[in-house]
């Protein structure tokens, strides 16, 4: 798809030929604008009839997002994604002022520069390791423990983690409850390691620290109180280092890392969504972008042939 050539029907009904006198007449483009921006639409024009949009009128904002993952999945630079949007975005400008289309599906789209950028995600083993820090030897490893299990084990945001009430700890149903953003509640699926540390802590630990300022939260500090968001990045920022891990890690480290490790394991994206409170799919969508990176990792280190 490096250098499309449309056929007739398809560049009629895409209004190619005019796009291209605007461009030259109306832009005042450089011939060298002007080609690369027609073979951009071209590209763009192929991928949308494939994926079933035979008209202008037929192409979602949804569509134009999975465009731009599908050229960086081709192996474009940034730049030559930045151009292809910026093509896109003049041909939906000319689209719209045409009258050919009656909204613009690119008006909110980005571009790489503006793509988010994920921390570092741990790999299992350093999960698994960072997990294994907290000794017995600290007086408060069970709530430390429980915590980094629960945070990673049911890819909660920090704000989230600190915030829970015991109550909202379902052990025997394997669930907790959450209370994202805007107050949202959702249930999450726990599993037995993160069930048994907390049941640990629940008995073990947790009562000695309550003197009566926990409130009901389930994570207290040594004083009793609920733990704080900085109590808490000290607390894993202790066990990150015990752990001898020398990426940047941070509580939402654990969650990116949860969302990545169930996506390599072949999740569906939906129930990931759903377990991460994302109100909208293409906030979760970006995840399947870190777990294509790891494919083509995996596969440039492994394959014979690449």
């Amino acid at each position: 798809m490096s250098n499309p050539k449309l056929d007739d029907a398809l560049a009629r009904a895409f209004y190619i030929e005019r796009f291209d006198d605007f461009l030259a007449l109306e832009q005042g483009a450089s011939v060298q604008t002007s080609r690369a921006y027609k073979l951009d639409i071209a590209r763009f024009v192929t991928y949308a009839s494939i994926k079933g949009a035979l008209s202008p009128t037929e192409i979602s904002a949804r569509m134009l997002r999975e465009f731009v993952y599908h050229l960086k999945d081709l192996g474009l630079s940034p730049a030559s994604i930045r151009r292809n949007v910026s093509a896109v975005r003049t041909y939906f400008k000319f689209m719209l002022g045409e009258g050919h289309v009656v909204r613009d599906p690119s008006e909110r789209l980005e571009t790489p520069k503006r793509w988010r950028t994920l921390p570092e995600v741990l790999g299992v083993e350093e999960i698994e390791k960072l997990l294994a820090a907290p000794s017995l030897d600290e007086p408060l490893a069970f709530r430390d423990r429980a915590m980094l299990e629960l945070a990673y084990g049911a890819g909660l945001r920090v704000s989230e983690w600190i915030s829970l009430s015991v109550r909202d700890v379902m052990l025997q149903d394997h669930l907790v409850r959450v209370f994202g953003k805007g107050a949202k509640e959702r249930l999450v699926p726990i599993g037995r390691r993160a069930i048994g540390a907390i049941a640990i802590y629940l008995r073990e630990l947790r009562p000695k620290l309550e003197k009566g300022e926990g409130k009901g939260i389930l994570f207290l500090n040594a004083r009793g109180r609920p733990l704080s968001r900085m109590g808490a990045w000290k607390i894993l920022r202790k066990y990150v280092n015990q752990a001898g891990i020398t990426k940047p890690v941070s509580p939402h480290t654990l969650r990116h890392s949860f969302a990545t490790h169930l996506l390599e394991g072949g999740a569906d994206l939906r129930a990931v969504q759903e377990m991460l409170g994302h109100v909208d799919i293409s906030t979760t969508q970006i995840y399947t972008h870190v777990d294509r990176e790891y494919l083509r990792s995996v596969h440039k280190q492994f394959h014979p042939r690449a």
